[in-house]
């Protein structure tokens, strides 16, 4: 039913997916950039569901209480306290590790507003992990969601990044104002 929905509002809103996670990848980090709107969240979303894409992805602790709770944690979410000092990089690796399917998507912004760097969390989860980093976006100009290629972190940041940050440097967020794309 969800997936049908899903459907739907892309379909009505005017939304194109492009793309997909290779079926071999059974486990990776999924990059999820832009991250400027709260609109990106039920785009990608509904683009995940239509693509049969299951996640788990972190969110603030405070988003999963009452009424909006039970959705978060429908769609995959785990809770995260900010405000402790936890080892998430590690937590994620043993996530990760624990499963024989998982896609953990990251919006390595880490906030909807601008910010000069990228937070590499998501780098060090799958260099740890041993997973490829798929990456995925959404172009509000062409109102394209989807997904481009894996990389397969080799240690070398720099490379990475710059093959990261070539996929994206053509991709149009809600905000381009929010963006940054200095990632290293």
């Amino acid at each position: 039913m969800l997936r049908l929905i899903s459907k739907l509002y892309i379909g009505l809103a005017g939304w194109k997916i492009e793309g997909s996670i290779p079926p071999e990848i059974k486990k990776c980090v999924l990059l999820a950039v832009p991250h400027t709107s709260n609109y990106d969240f039920p785009i990608a979303i509904a683009i995940l569901r239509i693509m049969n894409v299951k996640i788990k992805y972190l969110i603030k602790k405070e988003w999963i209480k009452f009424p909006l709770g039970w959705f978060f944690k429908y769609t995959g979410a785990i809770p995260v306290d900010r405000g402790k000092s936890n080892n998430l990089i590690a937590a994620m690796i043993d996530i990760i590790n624990n499963w024989d399917e998982i896609v953990i998507v990251i919006p390595p912004e880490g906030t909807r507003k601008f910010t000069r760097k990228w937070k590499m969390g998501f780098y060090y989860v799958a260099l740890g992990a041993n997973v490829p980093i798929v990456l995925s976006y959404l172009d509000y100009k062409k109102k394209i969601g989807g997904f481009g290629p894996a990389i397969y972190p080799t240690g070398d940041l720099a490379n990475d990044m710059h093959q990261i940050r070539d996929f994206y440097k053509d991709k149009i967020p809600r905000h381009p104002e929010k963006v940054s794309l200095d990632i290293t």
